[in-house]
């Protein structure tokens, strides 16, 4: 009976080299945003400043929002390029509300609405939004990347044909509160702006709903294995359009958050927003393949690309080459991603 024999130095220091490795990949998101982090304290007299990361948090509310409602699409196995179109048509009709209201010519009848009310209708026109896209994937069966793109051009066009073409301004103190105001009710967070409260709760949330519901393991075995989980019971349409419909929803909060901020609304809001979506939800480690991600990784990721914006602009980058800058992060991203699956 033999001894079992130890590993040689080589194949122990390949054994640690892999599990260095492993690591790093892991927490790529944290050491990423550390790494810009540093590199933006020491080169700009202005990152750390209170007013600075304020306007980081409120920049990163709107995108945490429209990142983890795409997250559950993602991970799904699904796609959703209209959710910046989703965008503008919810906080300009959250807008359009709250200025004028509803007339009903045939009654003669105008139906005005509180700020409230007008932001829960934006939130609703969001929902409706999810809701097509879930119905145009499960029951026509599109491939999610043409029924979101033709989406997006239809959001789009309704916008414009709501708004005129013409923005929606001076929406009134109360309106703008919820983008501009902070925290104040609880002693020692009343620095925290409240799109970063918002937008921060409802990322919570869909992290527990992800983590510890039915309906959030069912996104990860669909994504994962479609036809498995069909096979195995699982109501493959159902969760597919509930992920669906969840996106248009936070879509729509986005909206309204937006709109809050600006205190108006513009038919163009919301262009090019998918791209920073789509780029945090693959940094913070979720697979475009589906069925592997977090939102907590989404968060991270957001953090980055959020800390990455704003330290563009204060070195006064070209915002030509930001969107350079960004689509190669973004194919780094997908690259690394490729790379760790083909090794597991």
């Amino acid at each position: 009976m033999t001894a079992p024999s130890s590993p040689s130095p080589s194949g122990a220091l390949s054994m640690n080299r892999d599990r260095l490795l492993s690591l790093i990949v892991r927490f790529r998101s944290v050491l990423a945003l550390v790494v810009l982090t540093a590199f933006l304290a020491f080169t700009t007299d202005a990152f750390w400043t209170e007013q600075n990361l304020q306007n980081v948090l409120r920049q990163i509310a709107v995108n945490l929002c429209l990142s983890v409602g795409m997250t559950l699409v993602v991970l799904a196995g699904g796609i959703d390029l209209s959710v910046g179109s989703t965008l503008a048509l919810s906080g300009a009709v959250a807008a359009g509300l709250a200025r004028s209201g509803i007339r009903v010519p045939q009654w003669n009848t105008l139906v005005e609405f509180t700020p409230a009310g007008a932001m829960l209708g934006g939130i609703l026109t969001g929902l409706v939004v999810g809701l097509a896209n879930g119905v145009a994937v499960t029951v026509f069966r599109l491939p999610p990347f043409v029924a979101t793109l033709g989406m997006l051009g239809i959001a789009r066009g309704l916008t414009m044909l709501w708004t005129g073409g013409n923005p929606i301004h001076d929406l009134g103190p109360a309106f703008a509160y919820l983008g501009n105001g902070r925290l104040d009710a609880i002693p020692g967070l009343g620095w925290l702006p409240m799109p970063i409260v918002v937008s921060g709760t409802l990322a919570a949330v869909l992290a527990l709903v992800a983590e510890r519901t039915r309906f959030g393991r069912g996104l990860y075995a669909v994504g994962g294995n479609e036809r498995a989980a069909a096979l195995s019971g699982l109501p493959v349409a159902a969760i597919k359009r509930r992920a669906y419909l969840w996106c248009g929803a936070l879509a729509g909060v986005a909206g309204v958050l937006l709109a809050s901020r600006l205190n108006a609304a513009t038919p163009d809001a919301g262009e090019g927003y998918e791209l920073d979506a789509i780029a945090a939800v693959v940094i913070g480690g979720a697979s475009l393949s589906g069925g592997r991600g977090t939102v907590f990784g989404t968060v991270l990721g957001c953090l980055l690309i959020g800390v990455l914006n704003v330290g563009l602009v204060l070195l006064d980058v070209s915002p030509y080459w930001q969107q350079v800058i960004k689509g190669l992060v973004i194919l780094a991203a997908v690259a690394l991603d490729r790379w760790t699956a083909s090794r597991r």
